[in-house]
């Protein structure tokens, strides 16, 4: 299947782009000698004066949208996608860069390449989290890497009931527990000890955190299926919350009985890579053989 082609580009920038004006202001011009559409967020904008567009209005807009900033920028992003088939290059200004392609040194080589239809698309599933009070919908969520049900200012342990489908699998007491993607894989769930899953696997990781059981084991299972949570513990003190974390950034209050839905979204992100460097990429972000 031949590559799609980008017109109209979308700039997507992190809150300090000030501090990166001067690239910005190079990408802006690289992309106008292109003849390519330019459509700026807010933050962009701002750095020309000019009003710009919300991320999710500009996603709906663009082609493909290039993110300035790391890993937090793009997980924001990603929570935002409009429809089934998103496109992104990812462009590391922060300090892991674990999911970016490439860094700014080496932004227009990489522009070059996708721009000639050389590039590689490297699909990403996305988490659709739903939560139920009272049999009624209250909210739903995307997650590019994970969902955490977790305490809050309280050491106490939380009573989780797990059901697949329509069949019940456990009901367990933790600090809580994190449901990710592969992508998801080698974020919160590998520090509670959870696996490290390659982002072409369709599966979702459950992962118990500093369960009462040593019974209870990270478990993976089809993307095709459904997981439900049911919070099975009642707090009465205010301060003794149990949230839920989309991708370590946006937080939900959850209440006794609640549940929550977990499934794999329709929709996708697709990041363009000028090569496959996932083995590389893990040997050099977590310091294998060092």
């Amino acid at each position: 299947m031949t590559n799609p082609k980008f017109s109209k580009i979308g700039i997507i920038t992190k809150r300090n782009i000030h501090e990166h004006k001067d690239l910005l202001k190079k990408l802006v011009a690289y992309l106008k000698k292109k003849k390519k559409q330019i459509i700026l967020d807010e933050n962009a904008a701002a750095v020309f004066g000019e009003k710009g567009f919300r991320k999710t209005d500009l996603l709906k807009k663009a082609d493909m949208s290039i993110i300035l900033g790391g890993d937090g920028t793009l997980l924001k992003t990603a929570r935002r996608l409009p429809s089934p088939k998103t496109y992104v290059l990812s462009v590391n200004l922060g300090t892991l860069g674990f999911l970016t392609e490439c860094n700014a040194e080496n932004l227009f080589e990489a522009l070059d390449i996708i721009f000639k239809g050389k590039y590689e698309l490297d699909k990403r599933s996305v988490l659709r989290v739903t939560v139920y009070r009272e049999k009624q919908k209250i909210e739903t969520y995307l997650a590019l890497n994970d969902a955490v049900i977790n305490q809050g200012a309280f050491a106490r342990l939380i009573k989780l009931d797990l059901k697949i489908g329509d069949k019940n699998l456990v009901t367990f007491r933790a600090d809580g527990m994190v449901v990710a993607t592969p992508t998801g894989s080698t974020a919160h769930s590998l520090s509670a000890g959870g696996p490290i899953i390659h982002p072409k696997i369709e599966g979702l990781v459950i992962t118990p955190i500093c369960p009462n059981s040593l019974a209870m084991r990270p478990i993976v299972i089809p993307d095709t299926r459904e997981l439900t949570v049911t919070i099975d513990t009642e707090r009465r003190e205010e301060t003794a919350i149990i949230g839920l974390t989309l991708d370590g950034q946006d937080m939900s209050i959850l209440k006794y009985g609640d549940q929550i839905k977990f499934r794999k979204s329709k929709r996708h992100l697709y990041l363009l890579r000028t090569g496959n460097r996932y083995y590389q990429m893990l040997r050099t972000k977590l310091k294998w053989g060092l």
